[in-house]
C-alpha cells in the first residue's frame, strides 16, 4: 500500500477504515483493463455476473430485489443545522448519524476485500475536475466505476504527498463469515441502508446498497450533492444537466445544457440525430455539468462523467438508435432479461416480443407472464468513447462554452412547446418552479403535479431556497455573457390525449429556433408567461402538423396559468426566508402579466 500510496491523508483514511471495517484483504485500485478483466473473471466464477456471447465484453448482473434503485428515503444531508440542509432534504444530525454508521460498518468487511477505488471525475487535471477516492468492498462498484469514473493510478500520482480528494466510503453491509458461500448479490436490509452526505466536510458514507448512485459515489452523491455544495462556496455550478454541441449548416457550433426530471427524454435529446438537413448534434454529457467561468467571462462546462448508467426500458433504435450503437459491446448490464441466445432484451426494446427469456430474476419469462422481464430501472454501464455522435471536444480540460440553457417539464396541457425567458432573474424562476406531472419512474401517483426546480430536487446538497439564490448570483457574474434561458414541453396533448408534437429528432426544429435567438437571426413575441416564436419563425418545413394542433401546441392561456398560481405559491412557502426576494418579485410580475 505504502508504495503506490504516497497522500499522507490517504494513507490514514485507509488504515481508519481498515481498522473499522475489518476486510481480509486491501487492494489498491491502479483503472487497467488488467485489473477490470481480472475482476471480471471473478465476478462470473462466483455466479455474480453471465458473460453475453452476443455482445463482446459484456455482463448481465441480478441484484437482489430490495435493491433495484436509488432510494430517497434512506439518503441524507448530514449539516450542523437543519436549516441548511433544507425542505426538500432528508436530515440527520452529523453526529448522531456517523455514531449509528460507524456502528453499522464495524467488521461489516470481514471475509471481503477492501478496494481502494482512486477516481478523477472530470479529465484527469481538468481546472473544473475533482479527485475522490472510493473505498468499497463490492467489486461490482469497481467495475462499474472502472466505466463511469476515470480511475487511474495517475490520479494517486496528481494527489502527490498533500493533494485534497472527497473521501467516499462505501460497503455493501454483508460480513461473510468464513467457510460461508457468498450470494448472488449481497446487500444489507432495506432498514439498514444509509446513503448519507456531509457537505461541510466533503464527506460521503454509504451502507447497506450496491446498485446505482447509491454504490457508484463518484455519480449523484459526489457529483451533485457534494458538488453543488462546493460549487456554492468556489462559486461555480453543478448541475443535473446533458450537454450538447449543435451546429448548424454554416458550421457554426452552439453548446446547450438542459435540466428535465426523469421521463422527459434527456438522454434521447444528448445523441439527438436532428431532423433539420445540415444539422448536426453531437453528444458532451447526458446526465451532469460543471460549470465556471472562464478568462474571458464565459460559462464553460465539462461532463464530470465517463461513461453513461443509462436505464435500458423503452430505448430502442426507434427511441435511441445513438445509445443502442453504444452499448453493442464493452457495456455491464444489470437486471436486464437474458435471451436464449446469450443477448439482453428489455421492455420496448424490439416490437414483437420474444417467445422465451430469463427474466432479471433469474426464473423463465414467456409473453403470457403479468409480469415484466427486465425490471422498469434496469441499467446498461457503457463508456461515453464508444457513442458514436460522442463529440470531438466532450475531454477539453477546459470545457466547452454554453449558449443556451433549457429548462422542461411532462406536461400534457397549460406549457406551450417553448418559449423564452424575460431576462436571467425570470429564467431562473422558470428553472425554480419546473413542473412535471408524474409517470411510472416517479413516486407517486401518476399524473400528479410534482415541482423539481432545475430537476436537483433530489440531488441539490443544501437548502434550495439557498441554492436559487447562487443561480442568481451567478447571473450577476456573468451579466451580458450568461446564457440564454427557454423552457420546454415536448409532452402537450389534444382533447383525445394524443400528442401534438412529435419529439425525438423533430426537436432540433425548436433548438434550432433557441440557436437563431442567440444569434438575433429570429424574432419573437411576448406573452405573459415569456417570449414566444414569431409565426414561421419555427422551422416546420417538411411536418405534417395542422395549424389548429399548432396553435394549441403554443397557446397561453391566462385563465389555466392563473390556476397554476396557488401551486407556485404553496411550493415557494416552502423555503421561507430562505426564498429570494427576486424570485418573490417575478412571482408579483407574473401575476401582473397575467392581468
Amino acid at each position: 500500500m505504502d508504495i503506490m500510496v504516497k497522500n499522507e491523508k490517504l494513507k490514514t483514511w485507509i488504515k481508519e477504515v481498515a481498522d473499522m471495517c475489518r476486510p481480509d484483504a486491501i487492494h489498491i485500485c491502479d483503472g487497467s483493463k488488467k485489473e477490470y478483466d481480472g475482476m471480471m473473471a471473478m465476478l462470473i466464477a462466483s455466479g455474480s455476473a453471465i458473460a453475453l456471447s452476443k455482445r463482446p465484453n459484456s455482463y448481465l448482473f441480478r441484484s437482489d430485489p430490495s435493491d433495484v434503485a436509488r432510494v430517497e428515503d434512506r439518503t441524507y444531508i448530514s449539516t450542523t443545522s437543519k436549516d441548511e440542509a433544507g425542505p426538500t432534504n432528508n436530515w440527520i444530525d452529523p453526529a448522531s448519524l456517523k455514531a449509528t454508521m460507524k456502528n453499522l460498518y464495524n467488521g461489516c468487511m470481514k471475509g471481503r476485500t477492501m478496494y481502494v477505488i482512486p477516481f478523477s471525475m472530470g479529465p484527469i487535471g481538468s481546472p473544473i475536475a475533482k479527485i475522490g477516492v472510493e473505498i468499497s468492498d463490492s467489486p461490482y462498484v469497481v467495475v462499474n466505476m472502472h466505466i463511469m469514473t476515470r480511475v487511474s493510478s495517475k490520479v494517486l500520482e496528481l494527489l502527490g504527498a498533500d493533494g485534497d480528494f472527497i473521501p467516499c466510503l462505501h460497503s455493501i453491509g454483508a460480513p461473510l463469515e468464513k467457510g460461508r458461500k457468498d450470494v448472488q448479490w449481497p446487500c444489507a436490509p432495506i432498514e439498514s441502508k444509509y446513503i448519507s452526505h456531509f457537505p461541510e466536510e466533503n464527506l460521503i458514507w454509504s451502507y447497506g446498497s450496491g446498485y446505482g448512485g447509491n454504490a457508484l459515489l463518484g455519480k449523484k452523491c459526489l457529483a451533485l450533492r457534494i458538488a453543488s455544495a462546493m460549487a456554492r462556496r468556489e462559486s461555480w455550478m453543478a448541475e443535473h444537466m446533458l450537454i450538447l454541441r449543435l451546429t448548424n449548416p454554416e458550421g457554426r457550433q452552439y453548446h446547450i445544457a438542459a435540466a428535465f426530471p426523469s421521463a422527459c427524454g434527456k438522454t434521447n435529446l444528448a445523441m439527438m440525430k436532428p431532423s433539420l438537413e445540415g444539422w448536426k448534434c453531437e453528444c458532451i454529457g447526458d446526465d451532469i455539468a460543471w460549470m465556471k467561468i472562464g478568462p474571458d467571462g464565459r460559462l464553460y462546462a465539462i461532463n464530470p462523467e465517463n461513461g453513461f448508467f443509462g436505464v435500458g426500458p423503452g430505448t430502442s433504435y426507434s427511441t435511441n438508435a445513438m445509445a443502442m450503437d453504444t452499448i453493442k459491446e464493452n457495456t455491464i448490464f444489470t437486471n436486464c432479461a437474458l435471451t436464449d441466445d446469450g443477448d439482453i432484451w428489455w421492455e420496448g426494446m424490439t416490437d414483437d416480443l420474444p417467445s422465451h427469456l430469463i427474466d432479471w430474476k433469474g426464473r423463465d419469462w414467456t409473453p403470457s407472464e403479468k409480469a415484466e422481464a427486465a425490471h422498469p430501472n434496469a441499467r446498461f454501464t457503457a463508456a461515453a468513447a464508444q457513442c458514436p455522435v460522442i463529440c470531438k471536444d466532450w475531454e477539453n480540460p477546459a470545457g466547452v462554452p454554453i449558449d443556451i440553457f433549457i429548462f422542461g417539464g411532462r406536461r400534457g396541457s397549460v406549457v406551450p412547446l417553448v418559449y423564452e425567458s424575460l431576462s436571467w432573474e425570470h429564467g431562473v424562476f422558470l428553472g425554480a418552479t419546473a413542473a412535471s406531472e408524474t409517470t411510472s419512474a416517479n413516486i407517486g401517483a401518476v399524473g400528479n403535479l410534482r415541482r423539481d426546480p432545475f430537476a436537483m430536487k433530489p440531488f441539490c446538497g443544501y437548502n434550495m431556497g439557498d441554492y436559487f439564490g447562487h443561480w442568481l448570483a451567478m447571473g450577476e457574474k456573468l451579466g451580458g455573457k450568461a446564457p440564454r434561458i427557454f423552457y420546454v414541453n415536448w409532452f402537450r396533448k389534444n382533447q383525445d390525449g394524443k400528442f401534438l408534437w412529435p419529439g425525438f429528432s423533430e426537436n432540433s426544429r425548436v433548438l434550432k429556433w433557441m440557436c437563431e435567438r442567440v444569434d438575433g437571426r429570429a424574432g419573437a413575441d411576448e406573452s405573459p408567461i415569456g417570449l414566444l416564436p414569431k409565426r414561421g419563425d419555427l422551422d416546420l418545413s417538411g411536418l405534417d402538423i395542422a395549424r389548429d394542433d399548432f396553435e394549441e401546441l403554443m397557446k397561453v392561456d391566462s385563465a389555466e396559468w392563473h390556476a397554476e398560481i396557488p401551486d407556485i405559491e404553496a411550493h415557494f412557502s416552502l423555503f421561507g426566508g430562505r426564498l429570494p426576494d427576486s424570485l418573490k418579485d417575478q412571482l408579483t410580475a407574473l401575476k401582473k402579466r397575467l392581468g
